[in-house]
């Protein structure tokens, strides 16, 4: 697959978090679309996360075959560092985002900034003098989204050089289907202010928080290996975990449960089906 095509798949993976941000323009998104929305990039996620850790898991397995009990060891250990790195850094990113709002100390927060939509209450209802803060939050949020989705697009790039071309068009799928929901989460303050941002202001939010997996991929396919691999997908990984586990803390709050398990099955059916299509490819 040529360094285009790869690039590609990086920037449709990480701009379908355009797909979201037009709600920030709506005075009243249906809580059941977001909920459906939300349930299904859940069952597509936790497809992709046990794909991509049977991935990253591919080398250690095949050190401990051959007996090199050290080249597995160092694997394992990057594993690992990659799911403590992705996996610590956004909670502890989540928190800082917390107190940077409120103004004071970090505390635990109800659902992740990049996937809930805060509910109406003293410590979420931003308006009048408060607009400014919820322009700083927005940003903020699309700052840590960029942050996770570089090592998404890492992962991508890795994937697709070392030609693992059905593992990155299942990442894109994945990554692809849970920015488009990140998309209500960076407009979440805006819409909890009352605000309507302009077009302009949506597209910069977008680029910061969908970018980073276009950059990312452009770095992932310049170096490959088998190291490399499993730190860029474990990175992944995490990042995959911290954001099923949220979004499954705001599906609860949502209380939407029957919409919710549909949601849930019908991703995962289409992360099978998905990787059934390729596979019969030859991809």
């Amino acid at each position: 697959m040529s360094g285009e095509k790869i690039a590609l798949l990086g920037a449709i993976a990480g701009f379908t978090i355009f797909l979201g941000l037009p709600v920030g323009r709506m005075r009243d998104p249906r809580p059941r679309t977001r909920a459906l929305l939300g349930a299904v990039a859940i069952g597509i996620l936790l497809f992709l996360m046990v794909d991509v850790l049977s991935h990253a898991w591919e080398p250690i397995d095949g050190a401990l075959g051959d007996h090199h009990i050290g080249a597995a060891a160092g694997y394992g250990a990057l594993l690992a560092a990659g799911l403590a790195v992705s996996l610590a850094g956004l909670t502890h990113f989540d928190r800082w985002i917390s107190a940077r709002a409120s103004g004071r100390a970090p505390e635990p927060r109800e659902g992740p900034g990049a996937a809930t939509m805060p509910a109406a209450g003293p410590s979420t209802v931003l308006s009048g003098a408060r607009s400014g803060a919820a322009d700083r939050l927005a940003l903020l949020i699309a700052t840590g989204i960029g942050l996770h989705n570089f090592a998404e697009g890492l992962a991508i790039g890795n994937a697709a050089a070392s030609g693992e071309l059905s593992l990155a068009v299942l990442l894109v799928v994945g990554f692809g289907a849970h920015n488009a929901t990140e998309g209500f989460g960076i407009v979440a303050p805006l819409a909890s202010a009352g605000r309507r941002p302009g077009w302009g202001r949506l597209a910069l939010l977008g680029v910061i928080g969908g970018g980073p997996t276009l950059a990312g991929t452009l770095i992932g396919q310049s170096v490959v290996s088998d190291a490399l691999g499993v730190a860029f997908l474990a990175l992944a990984a995490g990042s995959i975990l911290y954001v099923v586990i949220e979004l499954l803390a705001v599906a609860r709050k949502a209380a939407l449960k029957t919409i919710t398990m549909w949601g849930i099955l019908i991703g995962l059916i289409l992360g099978f089906a998905t990787d059934a299509v390729i596979t019969y490819a030859g991809a």
